[in-house]
């Protein structure tokens, strides 16, 4: 089938779902304001996460006013990832114009529906979100999964010829919400770099600064979304939990048993919508549900269509413009306060030296080189910009005592202080200068001037 006439026949089946098939219950008015769902005859929410097709049947994004739902974008073989701009007035959303089209960024004018592509090339590019200062973050599909990328929305400067990268971890990574504080969470795998547990991270808009949200690693988590109280929900799947500021681990939330999708909609009554499904139905609806009781309300439901991702069409705080303080640069410097700190727990040996790695060409581990420890846990070392790296600890025979099996990364012109080895959040800084710094003020030089030498294979560790 030529891709024109597949086109047609997507639009008119999504045409059709309206006369046909019908919407019920029909409640979708009760959430108080206009939405956008994303309707799918099917979804698989985790499969960008494995490079794969989220909407491998196709996608159409619906604006729901006054409870009736009608499509939101003309013309398009398939649309999803709807994003609504701060000021309420436009939408980004990724979409193709042909079903034979890899997915594109575009934005839409909510006044008269007219839209504007943001992005092009061969490459699929989905999950876009408006940035403050004109600019916006997007994932995009490479050799080595899909990475973020910011643009600016500048109509003048086409976004693939000054997209500034912001992932350098060889592993799928998706925006899910840009935070108040102007940091973007994203999803990926843990350990990053090296993991297929979906777990949240954060990376400000320049790309640096990147780390876990939280350190209570285990159970997939996926979907995050901050809440106007600062808090981020997300899923489990089967369940709903947050992140919230007083603690350093995940609480879980009481919700009535359902599979979510995560990515919840907060209305200005503080009620959710949720994309959810009970074990008796086959497709995830649109829920309404008021945190504390028992039941939530069905709004909106299709037969024979998921229907996820809903975003509200209304006016938001614009977040905190992140202020970058990279330096011109092709270099990091990172400082340790005490490498010997760790959730991991006490460590059995007294660490000598750390050593660092990257990949190489192929994607295995290479060393770049080692770098003494002080007495105090103290090391200052320079390491290559923009690369995937991490760090093992090494005993005075050269031993591991622990090391890092994920992989992170410092922006070129990065200066980043860590108090320890995965320490978490909760974890301050000791109120003293570290002996590294007593001793010299010049970092250990890191960036493999030399020929990077293959990484040894060892076990335990994190």
């Amino acid at each position: 089938m030529r891709p024109r006439a597949t086109a047609i026949q997507i639009s008119i089946s999504f045409a059709m779902l309206f006369l046909l098939c019908g919407f019920g219950p029909d409640r979708a008015d009760e959430a108080g304001t206009d939405f956008i769902v994303t309707a799918a005859p099917a979804y698989e929410p985790l499969a960008a996460l494995r490079g794969q097709e989220r909407f491998p049947r196709g996608a159409q994004l619906l604006l729901v006013h006054e409870g009736k739902p009608e499509p939101l974008v003309a013309g398009f073989a398939a649309t999803a990832d709807a994003n609504v701009s701060f000021d309420g007035k436009s939408v980004l959303f990724a979409g193709k114009r042909n079903a034979s089209d890899p997915w594109q960024v575009w934005e839409l004018a909510l006044a008269d529906r007219s839209t504007r592509q943001l992005t092009s090339g061969t490459a699929d590019t989905i999950r876009p979100l408006y940035l403050p200062g004109s600019r916006f973050v997007y994932a995009q599909r490479t050799p080595n999964g899909f990475q973020l990328n910011s643009a600016s929305l500048d109509p003048t400067q086409p976004a693939n010829q000054q997209a500034l990268p912001l992932t350098y971890a060889n592993a799928n990574a998706l925006p899910t919400d840009v935070l108040a504080d102007g940091r973007i969470l994203f999803e990926s795998g843990f350990p990053l770099g090296s993991g297929t547990i979906p777990e949240l991270f954060l990376v400000y808009s320049d790309g640096s600064g990147v780390e876990s949200y939280r350190c209570d690693h285990g159970a997939a988590r996926w979907g995050g979304k901050q809440l106007a109280s600062g808090d981020v929900v997300f899923t489990h799947g089967s369940s709903l939990a947050r992140f919230t500021s007083p603690l350093a681990h995940e609480e879980r939330i009481q919700a009535p048993s359902a599979q979510f999708t995560g990515a919840i909609a907060e209305t200005e009554s503080h009620t959710w919508l949720i994309s959810a499904r009970a074990a008796s139905e086959k497709h995830y609806a649109i829920k309404l549900w008021k945190p504390g009781t028992a039941t939530m309300q069905s709004v909106l439901a299709e037969s024979s269509d998921d229907l996820v991702e809903p975003v509200l069409v209304a006016p938001h705080d614009k977040p905190k413009r992140h202020p970058s303080g990279l330096h011109p640069w092709d270099y990091a410097n990172l400082l340790a306060l005490d490498a010997r700190l760790s959730r991991d727990g006490t460590l059995k040996g007294t660490p000598a030296s750390v050593r660092l790695e990257t990949e190489d060409a192929n994607g295995h581990p290479a060393v770049l080189g080692t770098a003494p420890v002080e007495q105090d846990g103290s090391y200052f070392v320079q390491v290559p910009g923009d690369r995937p790296i991490r760090f093992a600890l090494l005993d005075a025979h050269g031993a591991v005592l622990r090391q890092e099996h994920g992989w992170f990364w410092a922006r070129g012109g990065e200066q980043r202080i860590c108090v320890g080895c995965h320490t978490g959040p909760e974890r301050a800084s000791e109120n003293r200068i570290p002996e590294v710094l007593l001793r010299t003020t010049t970092p250990v030089d890191l960036t493999a001037t030399h020929q990077p030498q293959a990484a040894p294979h060892s076990a335990g560790g994190r």
